[in-house]
Parts: structure tokens; sequence; C-alpha cells
């Protein structure tokens, strides 16, 4: 035979029941994880290091970092080494690829393609402490083809630089809050 709970117990156990779910989740609000030094004032970014055979693309990666940790933090960013920084912020792109998604059924020619890039980032104290890496930062940009042969844009630099601004804005959240 099955045992009705009074409504007030029923609504205590749900009760009970939500607090251990919620407690249990591991969920925090977004900038309280910070777990950087206190001391870290000066952040030096040498030029990501290209691995790949994308032409410039390092050069426009660590442009959007240095302009992202500038705008968003109160760091001191410099991008030669004085040696008065407290950390470095070093990147390898490891490498990219361009691919075609859609073609156009008329022409037969490509209408959107896929650029991906593979990278590698680390935030190291001057005591050579990791204070925060992500080795498998993976970013995947679509663009569109310009269809007409006579004003024809290559489409995929501007992609690479809405990339490199994501990635930078994606890379400054996780190592400020620790994700």
């Amino acid at each position: 035979m099955m045992r009705h709970l009074p409504w007030h117990g029923l609504v205590l156990a749900c009760g009970a029941a939500l607090l251990l779910l919620t407690t249990a989740c591991g969920y925090h609000t977004a900038g309280t994880a910070v777990r950087l030094p206190s001391d870290l004032h000066t952040v030096y970014v040498p030029g990501i290091a290209n691995a790949s055979q994308a032409y410039g693309i390092g050069q426009t990666f660590t442009k959007a970092v240095v302009q992202e940790l500038r705008e968003r933090t109160s760091y001191r960013v410099i991008t030669t080494n004085d040696g008065t920084a407290d950390a470095t912020l070093s990147g390898t792109i490891t490498s990219v690829y361009i691919a075609p998604l859609t073609y156009d059924s008329v022409t037969g020619r490509i209408s959107s393609s896929l650029v991906v890039v593979a990278l590698n980032a680390s935030l190291t104290g001057k005591d050579g402490k990791v204070l925060w890496n992500n080795p498998n930062f993976l970013y995947r940009e679509q663009y569109q083809e310009s269809v007409n042969v006579a004003s024809f844009f290559e489409e995929s630099t501007p992609a690479v630089q809405r990339m490199a601004t994501s990635f930078a804005q994606t890379l400054v959240a996780n190592i400020l809050e620790a994700f």
C-alpha cells in the first residue's frame, strides 16, 4: 500500500531535492572565479606563433588579443619584452583549414566556405608557473564567397579577422573568469 505525504510534506521534499540539485551543479556567476595573482599588473604578449601554412594569421590573432586585453582589463599590455612583465601570454596556431560548404546550383562555384583554426595558448607568470592554459582552442567561421566573377573579392581575410576578434574575446574571458 502506498503512503501519501501531506501537502506541506510534499512541498518540503521537493524544495529539499531542488536545493540539493542546485548546490551540487557547480554554478557560479561569471567573473567570480578569478584565480589570477593579485600582483599581476603587466602582461607581455609576444606574437602568436604560426605553425600553419596560412600567411600572416599569427599577426592578425596577436593584434586582436592585445586589443581585447587593453579594452577589457586594467593590465598594462606590452608587446616588447622589457623585463617588466608579471606574466606572458603566448600561443601557437597549429593548423588552419578552409573547406567549401555550399555550391551555387547554377554555376557550380563555391558559395560559402568554412575556415577552422586550431591553436594553443597559455599565461605564464614571471616565476615560470602556468597561471592558465588551453592547448585545444578550435575556432570555426563560415563566410560567403562572391558569386560575381567580375567583382570577385576574397572573403577569407575578413573571416579570419572576425574569427581573431571572437577568439580574443573568448580567450580573455576564459583567463579572467577561470573557465
